[in-house]
């Protein structure tokens, strides 16, 4: 099972990284940033920092898996205490920590959803637009403009994404405790849930704090 685990995170890690630069080229991040940084610098800052971002950028691959790593197991550790306190039979660590990643799976759809967007909806935006959108979200609804700062997070995090990733995992944990969605939807929303309220009050407060 853990040798399954460790290949699941390497595949999820692969394709996360692939996209991500699918997306930098066909969206043409590195156009946008460089006109957005071309207000404050000058052409000869602009060249050094792009030579110096093509140089590392190898570095930021070996991020991403380290990023996916500890959410995952952060995810597990949590659900892990939930099924310990809320549940008669005790759950393996390495179990949740599977079906943790697997449920980052779901994730993956949000590049494959923007490039979609500003390939053939909004084929005219700017970087910000594109670092504040995010698929079936709230914040797409009301819109980042005229939002304050540190209330963009917590839209963003309310989308059908997340909600889809909540369910899964009530599912999954409904499997493993041999019960139902609904039984394994309970420990998700006594475990899950209240630690993902109490990071998006975190980001908020740091954002609000340092914006």
């Amino acid at each position: 099972m853990l040798k399954n685990s460790f290949l699941i995170f390497f595949f999820f890690s692969i394709v996360l990284i692939i996209l991500g630069e699918a997306t930098k080229v066909i969206l043409d991040i590195d156009t946008l940033l460089y006109n957005t940084m071309a207000e404050n610098l000058s052409p000869m800052q602009l060249n050094q920092y792009f030579e110096f971002q093509n140089k590392w950028k190898w570095v930021s691959y070996f991020f991403i898996p380290i990023y996916i790593l500890i959410k995952t197991s952060i995810v597990a550790t949590v659900l892990y205490i939930g099924t310990y306190f809320f549940n008669q039979k005790e759950i393996a660590y390495k179990l949740l920590w599977n079906i943790a990643i697997k449920t980052e799976f779901i994730f993956l759809l949000v590049p494959i959803f923007k490039i979609i967007w500003f390939s053939f909806f909004q084929t005219k935006s700017d970087l910000t637009d594109i670092q504040n959108f995010y698929p079936l979200s709230a914040l797409n609804i009301i819109g980042y403009k005229g939002l304050e700062t540190w209330f963009i997070y917590p839209f963003q995090i309310l989308n059908l994404f997340e909600i889809s990733y909540v369910i899964y995992l009530g599912f999954q944990i409904g499997k493993l405790t041999n019960t139902n969605t609904d039984y394994g939807l309970k420990i998700v929303s006594l475990s899950y849930v209240p630690s993902l309220l109490l990071w998006i009050a975190m980001v908020m407060f740091f954002t609000l704090n340092y914006s």
